[in-house]
């Protein structure tokens, strides 16, 4: 291309710069959610798929309700988590899988109500358990709370 025949563009002070960028905001399109295939009622997300009333998640699968959320699958009103997969009710979880009601949890599986846990796997409120005494716990805690 050719740049030489072309006249360089005014030089703009602040007021038509501001004026200009309004614009052109204002001409662009909602963005929507490039890239996503299957999705409903999302608001801003970018290749997610199979998911439903999710805002802001990016490249997650299968997760319903969901806000914030990256690289996910599987999940339910989650927020602000990465890397994860079967997650309900979580926050600022990371790379965990199984969580029910946990915060701030990092590569952690199979934790119901926990906070803060770090590579901690079958605890409920921060409390270990052997694996068969977790399942069966759990299975009454979610019956008693109506979470089955």
């Amino acid at each position: 291309m050719n740049t030489q025949n072309q006249t360089p563009p005014p030089a703009l002070d602040k007021r038509a710069f501001t004026a200009e960028l309004a614009r052109l905001q204002k001409a662009l399109p909602e963005r929507g959610n490039p890239g996503c295939f299957n999705v409903e009622r999302c608001e801003n997300c970018s290749h997610c798929q199979f998911s439903t009333g999710c805002k802001n998640c990016h490249r997650c699968s299968y997760s319903t309700q969901c806000t914030g959320c990256t690289h996910c699958t599987h999940i339910e009103r989650s927020v602000d988590c990465h890397q994860s997969s079967h997650l309900v009710d979580s926050q600022r979880c990371v790379e965990s899988h199984y969580l029910v009601l946990c915060q701030d949890c990092a590569e952690c599986n199979y934790c119901f109500g926990c906070v803060g846990l770090v590579r901690k796997e079958f605890h409920i409120l921060n409390q270990p358990y052997d694996r068969k005494t977790y399942f069966a716990r759990v299975k009454a805690l979610k019956a008693e709370m109506g979470l089955v």
